[in-house]
C-alpha cells in the first residue's frame, strides 16, 4: 500500500473538516481548505467530489455554502477513505482481500514474500481499520491545546485561551461555581 497525495489531501481535509466541527465551525468552503493545505482548488474539489459520492462529505451551495462531515466522525474509519482514494491497502495483490490478483511467483502456498505481505497487510488493517476521524481530531486538539498553538478554521467569537483549555473540564465545571456563588450569596 502506497498512500498518494490524492488519499493524502483526502484525509488531511477530513481532519481539517472535523477539527473546524469541534470548534464550531461544521462547514467550510474548499477555497478556505486550499488555502490551509496549499492546494489548488480544482484537485480539492476532485477530492470532495468523490469523498461525497461515498458518503464522507454533504455540500452546501450558496454564500455561506461549502462541505461538512456526512456521518459522525466515529463512524469515519481511516481504512475506508484509504480503500476508497487509494484502492486496496494490500502491499502487493497477491494478498489482497479485496483486490486479488495471483501473483508471478510459482508456488502461492510457500512462498515466503507472500507470508511476509500478509503479516504486513494484517498490520496495516489492523491500525488503520481501528482509527477514526474522531480519534485523529482528539488527538491533534490534545496536540495544539498542549503546544499553545491556535487551532485552524477557529471562530472570530472563541476567545483563544478558552480554545487552548480542555473545553469539557471548563465547561463542566462553570455550572458548578456560578451555582455554588448563588447558594452563598442566598
Amino acid at each position: 500500500m502506497k498512500l498518494s497525495k490524492r488519499g493524502e489531501y483526502a484525509l488531511r481535509a477530513l481532519i481539517d473538516l472535523g477539527i473546524a466541527a469541534e470548534l464550531g465551525r461544521p462547514i467550510l468552503q474548499v477555497s478556505e481548505l486550499a488555502v490551509k493545505e496549499k492546494l489548488p482548488i480544482k484537485f480539492l474539489e476532485q477530492i470532495f467530489t468523490q469523498l461525497k459520492a461515498s458518503g464522507f462529505v454533504v455540500s452546501k451551495r450558496g454564500k455561506d455554502g461549502g462541505y461538512s462531515l456526512a456521518r459522525p466522525m466515529n463512524r469515519i474509519k481511516f481504512g475506508s477513505v484509504i480503500r476508497l482514494i487509494d484502492g486496496p491497502l494490500a502491499p502487493i495483490p497477491c494478498v489482497s482481500q479485496t483486490a486479488y490478483s495471483r501473483c508471478t511467483c510459482p508456488d502461492e502456498d510457500h512462498c515466503g514474500l507472500r507470508m511476509l505481505m500478509l503479516d504486513v497487510r494484517t498490520a496495516i488493517i489492523k491500525i488503520l481499520d481501528r482509527y477514526t476521524l474522531a480519534d485523529i481530531v482528539e488527538i491533534t486538539l490534545r496536540k495544539m491545546r498542549r503546544d499553545k498553538v491556535s487551532p485552524p478554521f477557529i471562530s472570530r467569537a472563541f476567545n483563544l485561551d478558552s480554545v487552548l483549555t480542555s473545553l469539557p473540564v471548563s465547561s463542566a465545571n462553570s455550572p458548578k461555581r456560578s451555582n455554588e456563588r448563588r447558594t452563598r450569596a442566598a
